[in-house]
Protein backbone atom coordinates (compact mmCIF):
# COMPACT_ATOMS: atom_id res chain seq x y z
CA UNK A 1 0.00 0.00 0.00
CA UNK A 2 1.42 3.49 -0.97
CA UNK A 3 1.59 6.07 2.08
CA UNK A 4 0.46 9.23 1.33
CA UNK A 5 3.06 11.62 0.77
CA UNK A 6 4.09 15.04 2.66
CA UNK A 7 6.50 18.03 1.92
CA UNK A 8 7.64 19.84 4.91
CA UNK A 9 8.97 23.22 4.91
CA UNK A 10 11.36 24.91 7.32
CA UNK A 11 13.60 27.59 7.63
CA UNK A 12 17.53 27.93 8.31
CA UNK A 13 17.01 28.13 11.84
CA UNK A 14 15.17 24.95 11.44
CA UNK A 15 17.47 23.11 9.24
CA UNK A 16 20.11 23.31 11.75
CA UNK A 17 21.91 25.77 9.24
CA UNK A 18 22.20 28.32 11.69
CA UNK A 19 20.96 31.71 12.97
CA UNK A 20 21.23 35.31 11.49
CA UNK A 21 24.24 34.38 9.71
CA UNK A 22 22.87 31.64 7.48
CA UNK A 23 19.45 33.75 6.72
CA UNK A 24 20.39 34.58 3.27
CA UNK A 25 20.76 31.05 2.40
CA UNK A 26 18.95 29.97 -0.94
CA UNK A 27 16.10 26.93 -1.39
CA UNK A 28 17.40 24.21 -0.62
CA UNK A 29 15.39 20.44 -0.81
CA UNK A 30 16.72 17.23 0.94
CA UNK A 31 15.18 13.80 0.90
CA UNK A 32 13.07 12.61 4.17
CA UNK A 33 12.43 14.49 7.62
CA UNK A 34 15.17 16.48 9.31
CA UNK A 35 14.25 19.54 12.19
CA UNK A 36 10.55 19.30 13.35
CA UNK A 37 9.79 16.75 10.66
CA UNK A 38 11.02 14.32 12.82
CA UNK A 39 8.28 15.09 15.43
CA UNK A 40 5.61 15.47 12.31
CA UNK A 41 6.83 11.97 10.91
CA UNK A 42 6.59 9.92 14.36
CA UNK A 43 2.94 11.79 14.94
CA UNK A 44 1.07 10.82 11.29
CA UNK A 45 2.25 7.26 11.28
CA UNK A 46 3.02 4.41 8.95
CA UNK A 47 0.46 5.57 6.84
CA UNK A 48 2.30 8.67 5.65
CA UNK A 49 6.08 9.66 4.58
CA UNK A 50 7.71 13.09 5.21
CA UNK A 51 9.22 12.71 1.47
CA UNK A 52 11.44 15.41 0.84
CA UNK A 53 12.20 18.67 3.54
CA UNK A 54 11.89 22.07 1.48
CA UNK A 55 14.48 24.57 2.90
CA UNK A 56 15.12 28.37 2.85
CA UNK A 57 16.94 31.47 4.94
CA UNK A 58 14.26 33.72 6.12
CA UNK A 59 16.00 37.05 4.88
CA UNK A 60 16.32 35.21 1.83
CA UNK A 61 12.65 34.56 1.27
CA UNK A 62 11.89 37.92 2.64
CA UNK A 63 14.15 39.88 0.22
CA UNK A 64 13.46 37.47 -2.96
CA UNK A 65 9.61 36.62 -2.42
CA UNK A 66 8.67 35.76 -6.26
CA UNK A 67 12.32 34.23 -6.97
CA UNK A 68 12.27 32.03 -3.36
CA UNK A 69 8.54 30.87 -4.06
CA UNK A 70 9.33 30.26 -7.84
CA UNK A 71 12.39 28.13 -6.42
CA UNK A 72 10.76 26.82 -4.26
CA UNK A 73 7.83 25.00 -6.15
CA UNK A 74 9.95 23.77 -8.68
CA UNK A 75 12.11 21.60 -5.95
CA UNK A 76 8.25 20.65 -4.52
CA UNK A 77 6.93 19.59 -7.80
CA UNK A 78 8.70 16.75 -8.27
CA UNK A 79 7.66 15.26 -5.08
CA UNK A 80 4.12 15.17 -6.04
CA UNK A 81 3.25 15.86 -2.39
CA UNK A 82 -0.36 14.40 -0.66
CA UNK A 83 0.36 17.45 1.96
CA UNK A 84 1.94 20.27 2.14
CA UNK A 85 3.27 21.41 5.90
CA UNK A 86 5.43 24.97 6.43
CA UNK A 87 6.60 25.27 10.02
CA UNK A 88 5.38 25.59 12.21
CA UNK A 89 6.78 29.46 12.75
CA UNK A 90 5.44 30.31 16.09
CA UNK A 91 6.04 33.73 16.38
CA UNK A 92 8.79 34.00 14.21
CA UNK A 93 7.55 36.79 11.80
CA UNK A 94 9.71 36.28 8.52
CA UNK A 95 9.21 32.68 8.95
CA UNK A 96 5.49 33.13 9.26
CA UNK A 97 5.33 35.68 6.20
CA UNK A 98 7.85 32.90 4.42
CA UNK A 99 5.23 29.65 5.45
CA UNK A 100 2.04 31.74 4.48
CA UNK A 101 3.34 32.51 1.55
CA UNK A 102 4.90 29.10 -0.07
CA UNK A 103 1.93 27.67 1.38
CA UNK A 104 -0.36 30.16 -0.62
CA UNK A 105 1.56 29.34 -3.52
CA UNK A 106 1.97 25.29 -3.22
CA UNK A 107 -1.94 25.23 -2.78
CA UNK A 108 -2.44 27.57 -5.64
CA UNK A 109 0.40 25.62 -8.25
CA UNK A 110 0.13 22.01 -6.96
CA UNK A 111 -3.62 21.99 -5.67
CA UNK A 112 -2.95 20.15 -2.65
CA UNK A 113 -3.68 21.12 0.94
CA UNK A 114 -1.65 23.28 2.74
CA UNK A 115 -1.43 23.82 6.44
CA UNK A 116 0.75 25.86 8.84
CA UNK A 117 1.23 26.76 11.96
CA UNK A 118 1.85 30.21 14.03
CA UNK A 119 1.27 32.42 17.38
CA UNK A 120 -1.88 34.43 17.15
CA UNK A 121 0.30 37.54 16.85
CA UNK A 122 2.88 36.63 14.43
CA UNK A 123 2.15 39.01 11.57
CA UNK A 124 1.68 36.21 8.97
CA UNK A 125 -1.19 35.29 10.94
CA UNK A 126 -3.10 38.89 9.69
CA UNK A 127 -1.61 38.37 6.16
CA UNK A 128 -2.92 35.05 5.62
CA UNK A 129 -5.39 33.44 8.09
CA UNK A 130 -8.66 34.31 5.67
CA UNK A 131 -6.22 32.02 2.65
CA UNK A 132 -5.46 29.33 4.64
CA UNK A 133 -5.61 26.84 7.95
CA UNK A 134 -3.55 28.19 10.21
CA UNK A 135 -2.40 25.87 13.58
CA UNK A 136 -2.50 27.83 16.72
CA UNK A 137 0.54 27.28 18.27
CA UNK A 138 2.77 28.78 21.12
CA UNK A 139 4.92 31.86 20.84
CA UNK A 140 7.96 29.92 20.68
CA UNK A 141 9.26 26.39 19.81
CA UNK A 142 8.76 25.08 23.61
CA UNK A 143 5.24 24.77 22.20
CA UNK A 144 6.28 22.19 19.25
CA UNK A 145 5.09 18.99 21.44
CA UNK A 146 1.44 20.63 22.05
CA UNK A 147 1.20 21.76 17.98
CA UNK A 148 2.28 18.76 16.60
CA UNK A 149 -0.63 16.57 17.29
CA UNK A 150 -2.83 19.78 16.34
CA UNK A 151 -1.38 19.91 13.04
CA UNK A 152 -1.17 15.98 12.54
CA UNK A 153 -5.35 16.08 12.77
CA UNK A 154 -5.94 18.90 10.97
CA UNK A 155 -3.30 17.12 8.59
CA UNK A 156 -4.83 13.84 8.45
CA UNK A 157 -8.16 15.50 7.57
CA UNK A 158 -7.76 17.91 4.68
CA UNK A 159 -5.69 14.54 2.85
CA UNK A 160 -8.42 12.52 3.13
CA UNK A 161 -11.20 15.12 2.49
CA UNK A 162 -12.69 14.55 5.76
CA UNK A 163 -14.83 17.77 7.50
CA UNK A 164 -12.75 20.17 8.89
CA UNK A 165 -14.68 21.73 12.11
CA UNK A 166 -14.59 24.89 13.84
CA UNK A 167 -11.24 26.82 14.77
CA UNK A 168 -12.06 26.04 18.63
CA UNK A 169 -12.60 22.69 18.07
CA UNK A 170 -10.01 21.93 15.59
CA UNK A 171 -7.24 24.20 17.37
CA UNK A 172 -6.61 26.66 14.27
CA UNK A 173 -7.05 30.55 14.33
CA UNK A 174 -10.44 32.14 13.44
CA UNK A 175 -10.33 32.45 9.78
CA UNK A 176 -13.86 34.62 9.69
CA UNK A 177 -15.60 32.11 8.25
CA UNK A 178 -19.37 31.99 9.53
CA UNK A 179 -21.18 28.70 9.13
CA UNK A 180 -25.10 28.23 9.42
CA UNK A 181 -26.02 25.38 11.82
CA UNK A 182 -28.69 24.33 13.53
CA UNK A 183 -29.15 25.02 17.24
CA UNK A 184 -30.98 22.96 19.59
CA UNK A 185 -32.21 26.60 21.29
CA UNK A 186 -33.58 29.48 19.93
CA UNK A 187 -32.02 32.24 19.64
CA UNK A 188 -33.68 34.58 22.09
CA UNK A 189 -33.33 31.38 24.74
CA UNK A 190 -29.83 31.29 24.59
CA UNK A 191 -29.11 35.00 24.94
CA UNK A 192 -31.17 35.53 27.95
CA UNK A 193 -28.70 32.50 29.39
CA UNK A 194 -26.06 34.23 28.33
CA UNK A 195 -26.89 37.47 30.37
CA UNK A 196 -27.83 35.36 32.93
CA UNK A 197 -24.58 33.67 33.43
CA UNK A 198 -22.79 37.29 32.69
CA UNK A 199 -24.83 38.68 35.90
CA UNK A 200 -23.59 36.24 37.89
CA UNK A 201 -20.04 36.26 37.30
CA UNK A 202 -20.76 32.80 35.47
CA UNK A 203 -18.03 32.10 32.43
CA UNK A 204 -19.83 33.16 28.99
CA UNK A 205 -18.60 32.70 25.67
CA UNK A 206 -20.02 35.24 22.95
CA UNK A 207 -20.89 33.25 19.56
CA UNK A 208 -19.98 36.55 17.45
CA UNK A 209 -16.89 37.86 19.09
CA UNK A 210 -16.13 41.38 18.14
CA UNK A 211 -12.40 42.60 16.97
CA UNK A 212 -10.61 44.11 19.26
CA UNK A 213 -8.86 47.60 18.55
CA UNK A 214 -5.81 48.92 20.39
CA UNK A 215 -7.11 52.64 21.05
CA UNK A 216 -4.31 55.33 21.68
CA UNK A 217 -5.35 58.79 22.97
CA UNK A 218 -3.68 61.05 20.82
CA UNK A 219 -1.28 63.66 22.10
CA UNK A 220 -1.93 67.14 22.46
CA UNK A 221 -1.14 69.46 19.41
CA UNK A 222 2.02 71.36 19.60
CA UNK A 223 1.46 75.53 19.84
CA UNK A 224 5.00 76.61 19.61
CA UNK A 225 7.20 74.49 17.20
CA UNK A 226 10.15 77.51 17.28
CA UNK A 227 10.93 76.20 20.88
CA UNK A 228 9.74 72.00 20.77
CA UNK A 229 12.88 69.43 20.55
CA UNK A 230 12.23 67.17 17.73
CA UNK A 231 13.47 64.05 17.15
CA UNK A 232 13.45 61.24 14.20
CA UNK A 233 11.64 57.52 14.31
CA UNK A 234 11.68 55.67 11.01
CA UNK A 235 10.32 51.89 10.65
CA UNK A 236 12.35 52.18 6.84
CA UNK A 237 15.21 50.01 8.04
CA UNK A 238 18.18 52.80 7.70
CA UNK A 239 20.91 51.87 9.56
CA UNK A 240 25.04 52.43 9.85
CA UNK A 241 26.91 50.87 7.21
CA UNK A 242 27.50 47.02 7.95
CA UNK A 243 24.31 47.16 10.13
CA UNK A 244 25.92 46.77 13.05
CA UNK A 245 23.20 45.74 15.56
CA UNK A 246 21.93 43.20 12.58
CA UNK A 247 18.47 44.62 12.39
CA UNK A 248 16.69 41.83 10.37
CA UNK A 249 15.22 43.19 7.04
CA UNK A 250 11.89 42.19 7.94
CA UNK A 251 10.08 40.94 10.78
CA UNK A 252 12.09 42.89 13.14
CA UNK A 253 12.93 42.27 16.53
CA UNK A 254 15.30 44.35 17.33
CA UNK A 255 15.54 48.63 16.91
CA UNK A 256 18.60 50.98 17.09
CA UNK A 257 19.25 54.33 18.26
CA UNK A 258 22.55 56.25 15.87
CA UNK A 259 24.18 59.82 16.46
CA UNK A 260 23.27 61.94 14.30
CA UNK A 261 25.53 65.18 15.91
CA UNK A 262 27.37 67.26 13.91
CA UNK A 263 26.06 65.81 10.88
CA UNK A 264 24.40 68.25 8.30
CA UNK A 265 22.93 65.74 5.63
CA UNK A 266 22.85 61.58 5.86
CA UNK A 267 25.76 60.61 3.61
CA UNK A 268 25.53 57.20 1.71
CA UNK A 269 28.98 56.65 2.89
CA UNK A 270 27.84 56.35 6.63
CA UNK A 271 24.26 54.95 6.37
CA UNK A 272 22.47 51.92 4.23
CA UNK A 273 19.23 50.74 4.01
CA UNK A 274 18.22 46.97 5.45
CA UNK A 275 14.30 47.05 4.77
CA UNK A 276 13.25 44.38 2.05
CA UNK A 277 9.99 44.26 0.68
CA UNK A 278 11.00 47.35 -1.55
CA UNK A 279 13.39 48.58 -4.35
CA UNK A 280 16.04 50.23 -2.49
CA UNK A 281 18.53 52.12 -5.05
CA UNK A 282 17.36 55.42 -4.28
CA UNK A 283 17.45 55.11 -0.63
CA UNK A 284 20.79 53.49 -0.91
CA UNK A 285 21.68 56.71 -3.05
CA UNK A 286 20.51 59.38 -0.58
CA UNK A 287 19.80 58.49 2.82
CA UNK A 288 17.80 61.90 3.19
CA UNK A 289 14.54 60.01 1.15
CA UNK A 290 13.89 58.31 4.60
CA UNK A 291 15.97 60.25 7.63
CA UNK A 292 15.27 63.92 6.06
CA UNK A 293 18.28 65.20 7.91
CA UNK A 294 18.87 67.95 5.47
CA UNK A 295 15.89 69.28 5.41
CA UNK A 296 15.53 68.98 9.45
CA UNK A 297 18.68 70.82 10.09
CA UNK A 298 17.65 73.74 7.54
CA UNK A 299 14.77 74.17 9.63
CA UNK A 300 16.50 74.14 12.69
CA UNK A 301 18.75 76.70 11.32
CA UNK A 302 15.69 79.33 10.60
CA UNK A 303 14.15 78.79 14.03
CA UNK A 304 11.11 76.84 12.43
CA UNK A 305 11.95 73.94 14.98
CA UNK A 306 13.47 74.30 18.15
CA UNK A 307 16.20 71.99 17.99
CA UNK A 308 16.76 68.71 16.26
CA UNK A 309 17.98 65.91 18.77
CA UNK A 310 21.35 64.68 18.03
CA UNK A 311 20.21 60.89 17.24
CA UNK A 312 17.93 58.88 15.19
CA UNK A 313 15.80 55.40 16.27
CA UNK A 314 15.04 52.80 13.63
CA UNK A 315 13.80 49.41 12.78
CA UNK A 316 12.52 47.90 9.99
CA UNK A 317 8.35 47.84 9.39
CA UNK A 318 7.93 44.78 6.69
CA UNK A 319 6.34 41.97 8.54
CA UNK A 320 7.81 43.50 11.99
CA UNK A 321 5.08 41.89 14.69
CA UNK A 322 2.53 44.66 16.13
CA UNK A 323 3.51 43.58 19.55
CA UNK A 324 7.05 43.86 19.24
CA UNK A 325 6.59 47.39 17.62
CA UNK A 326 4.41 48.08 20.59
CA UNK A 327 7.64 46.46 22.95
CA UNK A 328 9.89 48.89 20.94
CA UNK A 329 7.98 51.96 21.32
CA UNK A 330 7.27 51.61 24.93
CA UNK A 331 10.97 50.66 25.63
CA UNK A 332 12.49 53.64 23.74
CA UNK A 333 9.74 56.37 24.85
CA UNK A 334 11.29 56.66 28.03
CA UNK A 335 14.61 57.88 26.41
CA UNK A 336 12.57 60.48 24.42
CA UNK A 337 10.99 62.18 27.32
CA UNK A 338 13.91 61.86 29.30
CA UNK A 339 15.83 64.15 26.17
CA UNK A 340 12.99 66.44 26.07
CA UNK A 341 11.48 65.27 23.07
CA UNK A 342 8.33 67.48 22.39
CA UNK A 343 7.73 65.94 19.01
CA UNK A 344 8.55 62.99 16.89
CA UNK A 345 8.81 62.52 12.86
CA UNK A 346 8.10 59.36 11.90
CA UNK A 347 8.98 57.87 8.51
CA UNK A 348 8.93 54.89 7.15
CA UNK A 349 9.95 53.73 3.10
Amino acid sequence: MSKYRIVHYINNFFAGSGGEEAAGMKPEIHEGAMGPGLALLTAFGEEYEIAATAVCGDNYFGENLEEATEELISLIRPYAPDLFIAGPAFNAGRYGVACGTICKAVEKELKIPVLTGMYEENPGVDLFRKDLIVVKTKNSAAGMRKAVPVIKNIGEKLVKGEEILGPDIEGYIERGIRVNYFAEKRGSERAIELLLKKCKGEECLTEYPMPKFDRVEPAAPITDMAHTKIAIVTSGGIVPQGNPDHIESSSATKYGIYSIEGMERMDKKDFMTVHGGYDRAFVTEDPNLVIPLDVLREMEKEGIIGELANYFITTTGTGTATGNAKAFGEDFVGKLKDDGIGAVVLTST
